[in-house]
């Protein structure tokens, strides 16, 4: 028997993981300030409602992935968000990627108008929740964890328990570091490859034998080689991201040097207005092209 599920958020990743759980045989409504994307909801087979306190009047567990704090806040806490509905008991997981800081303070905030909260973030672009590869990192009480897991768990590869609320928040800074980051050092190893007069394919086969092989080099080697910008993981999102984790190594007395660094070039291809593209578009700031 399937539950009764809502996702506040209906954008690439919100509609691919709503569409997941309908398949899993789960009920979804969903609510969504873009009126395209409600009918695409409802095109494919779930209930679109006016609001977030709909969502939550029509769900025993809700879930949001959005952009922005402000969008979260309005959804979860505003008039029209899912504390109206009045339902103690519900279980809200917040799948978006926030400062630990704001999901434990949202956490408490829900827990007295009598939501529980998980904070459960996804790692992976929305084209792997199609084939379900993503992650989620979870943290919340046992008990809260246990009534969600069965939900989570066929949608991934993997979901683990990380701890306490905000603990997968922290999980998702500290893994964004890498992911951020090594996209940065990829596109400038393949440009000095290339402008050095190796090959693609034989940076590619070396790399693949060596220490570089991993999934990043999977990911993003043939973007930068085919230069598809098409977006998958945007530029402004992975800047977002660092900004996050530069911030919340200060509140713990880290300097980081890498992400800063690799931040900036992220934050020139979004002043270039590349800023919805992927990621790996940052290989044309290394090659100046924002410039021009």
């Amino acid at each position: 028997m399937g539950e009764k599920l809502g996702m506040i958020g209906l954008g690439k990743m919100g509609l691919a993981l709503a569409r997941q759980m309908m398949a899993d045989g789960h009920q979804v409504c969903g609510y969504d300030i873009d009126p395209e994307r409600m009918k695409m909801l409802a095109d494919e087979g779930g209930t679109p409602v006016p609001s977030s306190r709909q969502v939550a009047e029509n769900s025993d567990i809700t879930c949001s992935v959005l952009l922005s704090s402000s969008h979260i806040e309005e959804n979860t806490l505003g008039p029209d968000g899912i504390v109206q509905a009045g339902k103690e008991g519900l279980i809200h997981v917040e799948m978006s990627t926030m400062p630990p800081a704001f999901q434990t303070g949202l956490a408490e905030k829900l827990a007295g108008r009598g939501i529980e909260m998980l904070d459960a973030p996804i790692s992976g672009s929305h084209n792997k929740v199609d084939n379900r590869t993503i992650t989620f990192m979870v943290g919340g009480t046992d008990e809260a964890f246990a009534r969600v897991r069965p939900i989570l768990e066929p949608l991934a590869a993997e979901t683990t328990h990380t701890g306490a609320i905000g603990s997968g928040a922290t999980m998702k800074v500290v893994t964004n570091m890498f992911v951020n980051s090594s996209t940065a050092l990829l596109a400038e190893m393949f440009l000095l490859g290339e402008r050095a007069g190796l090959s693609h394919d034989i940076m590619m086969e070396c790399f693949r034998a060596g220490s570089v092989r991993g999934a990043m080099l999977e990911v993003m080697g043939p973007r930068f080689i085919s230069r598809d910008f098409s977006p998958k993981g945007a530029v402004e999102i992975f800047a977002k991201d660092m900004g996050i984790a530069i911030d919340f190594a200060k509140e713990h007395g880290v300097d980081l040097k890498v992400v800063p660094a690799a931040r900036e070039m992220f934050l020139r291809a979004e002043a270039a207005g590349w800023g919805k593209d992927d990621a790996s578009r940052v290989f044309e700031v290394y090659e100046g092209k924002d410039q021009t």
